[in-house]
Parts: C-alpha cells; sequence; structure tokens
C-alpha cells in the first residue's frame, strides 16, 4: 500500500487541513519540522519518512485560480514525484502545470466541469498522468450538477472511469484532520470490486496505521496522510513495512523545467 502525504498549500505555506473549512486553515504544526513552507515540509517527508511522492492541494489555486507554479518546479527539481490538485477547469490548465516537471495532474469534482471534458484530459495528456478525485462532503459529490449524469458517487465513479480513468481518489473532504477515522471504505470497496483494474486511493481521517489494514483488504492501494504524519502516529518503521521494498532507493534527479511565470 502506498502512503501519500498531502501538502495543503494556502497563501504560499503549508496548512492544516480541517473538515474542508477553508477560512478556518492555519499553518500546520508539525513533529518533524518547525517550518511551514512547502520545501521544508517536503522533505522532512523524504529524510524522516521516505516519502517521495507528495500530494499537493494548492489551494490558492483551487480558491483563487493562482496556482503555485514555483513551488511545482522547485519540488520537482528536487526530485519529488507530485500529484498536483490545482483546481483544474480544463485541459490547458493541466498542461501548464505538467510542464513544470509534475507527475500527475489531479481533476478534482469541486472543479471540473463534466466527464466529456475528463476524456479529452485523458486523451491529451495520458492516462498514467491524470488522477481523478472524486470529492465528497459527508458523503455527497462536490460537483456541478450540470455537468454529471448523477449525483451518486459510484455512479460519478463509473463515469469518469468510463471516459478513461483509471487513477481514482475517493476523498471525503469532512473527515479531513478531524481524528474519526475514514469513512471512504464502502465506496471504496464497491469500486475495487466492480473496477478491479483501476488504482483506487483514498484519504480524510487516516489516524494510524490501524485504520489502513481494512482499506488494504479492501483492495484500496493507498492512502492520502497528513495529520497522522506530523503528529507521528506513523514512524517509518511502520511505513515501510506497508510500502515494501518498491519504495526505497529512490533516486532524486535533477530537473531543467520551465513553468508559467507568476
Amino acid at each position: 500500500m502506498r502512503i501519500i502525504p498531502v501538502i495543503d498549500i494556502l497563501d504560499g505555506q503549508v496548512v492544516r487541513g480541517v473538515a474542508g473549512r477553508r477560512s478556518e486553515y492555519r499553518a500546520v504544526e508539525s513533529k518533524l519540522t518547525t517550518a511551514t513552507d512547502p520545501a521544508s515540509i517536503a522533505l522532512a517527508f523524504r529524510e524522516q519518512l521516505g516519502l517521495t511522492t507528495i500530494y499537493v492541494a494548492d489551494l490558492d489555486a483551487i480558491i483563487h485560480a493562482r496556482p503555485n507554479w514555483q513551488v511545482y518546479q522547485d519540488l520537482a527539481e528536487q526530485g519529488f514525484s507530485l500529484w498536483v490538485d490545482a483546481g483544474l477547469r480544463g485541459v490547458d490548465d493541466a498542461e501548464a502545470v505538467l510542464d513544470c516537471g509534475v507527475s500527475g495532474v489531479v481533476a478534482g469534482l469541486e472543479t471540473w466541469p463534466h466527464a466529456e471534458l475528463l476524456h479529452q484530459l485523458v486523451l491529451t495528456c495520458g492516462r498514467d498522468r491524470v488522477i481523478f478525485s472524486l470529492d465528497l462532503r459527508d458523503g455527497t459529490p462536490l460537483a456541478n450538477p450540470d455537468g454529471w449524469a448523477s449525483d451518486d458517487p459510484f455512479e460519478i465513479a463509473d463515469e469518469a472511469i468510463c471516459a478513461g480513468v483509471i487513477q481514482l481518489i475517493v476523498l471525503d473532504i469532512a473527515q479531513v484532520g478531524i481524528g474519526q477515522g475514514v469513512r471512504t471504505l464502502d465506496l471504496c470497496r464497491r469500486l475495487t470490486n466492480q473496477f478491479p483494474d483501476v488504482t483506487v486511493i483514498t484519504g480524510g481521517g487516516v489516524r494510524n496505521v490501524e485504520d489502513l489494514q481494512p482499506l488494504e483488504a479492501a483492495g484500496v492501494s493507498g492512502v492520502l496522510v497528513a495529520s497522522a504524519l506530523h503528529n507521528s502516529a506513523m514512524d517509518r518503521r511502520q511505513i515501510e513495512s506497508l510500502i515494501g521494498e518498491s519504495g526505497r532507493n529512490v533516486q532524486y534527479p535533477t530537473l531543467n523545467i520551465q513553468c508559467p511565470s507568476e
């Protein structure tokens, strides 16, 4: 199982997400580092926990349409594999993010208009570089009601998969940062049973390694984690045991990347 640390960026610094109430987000407090800038947090994840794939939720882009281009570029140049949710609303947005050296672009249900455009995104950027995020709040999809054939989470996921998606995140933001466990297990199990060839990842509420056991048994391939890492509820030994040898001995190349200007 993959452990994918999350960096939420707001006003250029890393913040702690709590239940999706973005107006209440404050600078993260971490046992890994006293710094709150994205580079320091990412380096702490790598140096102390051995984690090199980072999920970046760019709230400056999602809320204010001001992507942190330089952050993407700097982290990519330091050898991190990045999955970035930059509030994508079109294929051009995705291509601009990928031009920064990002490994995968996240098309979040909250901002992505409709499934037909999702198919175009997959065709343009490639299945291996597109991740669809089924964004929920208390189990209810955060979707444009005119852009999707249903308001049922499973049916929206089905529609995304029919559009060509092979990597799917199930994320309930109401559970993020509140320490009450993962509430997406039943939906994830249904998805992995119906679509065994689709990589299903979940997040929101992971407290410790015990929370991961039923998810792994349900066929979930990875989890997005933040608070449990910052609180040291999951240590390097536990993480390495979960991810196995494939997550170790990663090389960090130097890249020469050109991004859009700020």
